[in-house]
């Protein structure tokens, strides 16, 4: 699966032109500010129907608009041209396939796969647990449509819980009790069982990288650690169903599970230089790539970001030998990082970007 063209109407700094996409890889040439990362977050919005700077798609507008368009059109598995259009007016969201609109975002995001690797990933190593919480659940959303389901269900029961508790409606918490152990069980085993996968790839990679034999590995903490069964779980709620009343919240569940990257037995966060730290997690999203690919034999698009001048040439070789494994790639650099040319194919797309315009030439 390739974009084909992509083009965006009121989306941030970006020009009402078509933009040309159609090689396996494009590279994007400009200064701070031209237009870069807005064209890569306008493919992610297209893709997932959020961007991956904001969560409020009102912030992608252009300066004093408010309604933006954006169109791709891409070469699907079937060999078919498709059009995917999202729009965005009245606060309110709508996409459309082939004219058809898609009413759920599930199906949405499972249509093209997609992962962005940018200099906020670093959170996902050195962040909040709920930052490393929201890699892992995407990274099982991306395969698992079950997972994904699970998660949105027990989201909302999460929301309902804790609005019945601040109402003082606590009659209603052994009805909530039931259905957050049943889902919140499932997503428990599954996090298990995929950081255990995801432990096979992600180290070796790390190792080969950085050129060490540094013991590095994923731990997952379960919230509720004790209880194997959906009876623990309900058991465990009724117990500390007053805790919760008290903290007016819902203070364990799956919602307050942690994952946590671990170095020789410390926490790597701590140990690790700000050198390491940014390549583990350029790292997680490389694992990413192939344990999605692992699991559904597919190849995903990549977005990524501004993220190779900070690796020596070293490892920004081996980081690169690790990615190959997509099916389009969309690539930002400076103008003085002259070693893109090494890296793009013959029939590469090469843009400067100016201003939100985009001026081809040969790769």
């Amino acid at each position: 699966m390739i974009f084909t063209e992509i083009k965006a109407v009121q989306f941030r700094n970006l020009s009402h032109e078509a933009v040309p996409v159609d090689k396996r890889q494009v590279f994007l040439i400009g200064t701070n500010g031209q237009g870069k990362t807005n064209f890569l977050e306008a493919i992610y919005t297209l893709c997932y129907g959020s961007s991956f700077r904001s969560s409020q798609l009102r912030e992608l507008l252009s300066h004093g608009e408010k309604a933006f368009k954006l169109t791709g059109k891409y070469l699907g598995e079937d060999g078919l041209t498709h059009t995917l259009v999202l729009e965005y007016q009245d606060a309110k969201r709508r996409v459309f396939l082939d004219e058809r609109e898609i009413k759920d975002r599930k199906e949405l995001i499972y249509n093209i796969p997609c992962i962005v690797f940018s200099h906020d990933d670093i959170a996902f190593v050195r962040g909040e647990p709920e930052q490393r919480r929201r890699f892992f659940d995407q990274t099982m959303s991306m395969y698992n449509p079950l997972f994904f389901d699970d998660m949105r269900r027990y989201r909302l029961l999460l929301k309902q819980r804790n609005l019945a508790i601040k109402e003082g409606r606590h009659t209603l918490l052994p009805v909530y009790d039931l259905q957050m152990a049943k889902y919140g069980l499932a997503i428990q085993k599954e996090r298990q069982k995929a950081v255990a996968e995801f432990d096979q790839i992600f180290p070796e990679m790390y190792r080969k990288v950085s050129n060490s034999n540094t013991n590095i590995e994923i731990q997952y903490h379960r919230s509720w650690s004790g209880c194997t069964t959906e009876e623990d779980i309900v058991e465990y709620l009724v117990k500390t169903r007053q805790r919760d009343i008290n903290m007016m919240t819902t203070t364990s569940g799956i919602h307050r599970d942690r994952f946590t990257i671990v170095q020789d037995d410390g926490i790597f966060s701590q140990i690790g230089s700000t050198g390491q730290l940014r390549l583990a997690s350029l790292i997680l999203r490389t694992a990413q790539m192939a344990f999605f690919h692992k699991k559904t034999g597919k190849r995903p698009l990549i977005l990524v970001d501004d993220v190779l001048l900070e690796l020596d040439l070293s490892k920004r070789e081996k980081f690169l030998s690790l990615m190959e494994g997509y099916s389009q790639a969309f690539f930002t650099f400076l103008p003085e990082e002259h070693y893109f040319a090494s890296l793009a194919s013959e029939d590469a797309l090469v843009y400067d970007v100016r201003q939100g315009s985009f001026l081809g030439h040969e790769g």
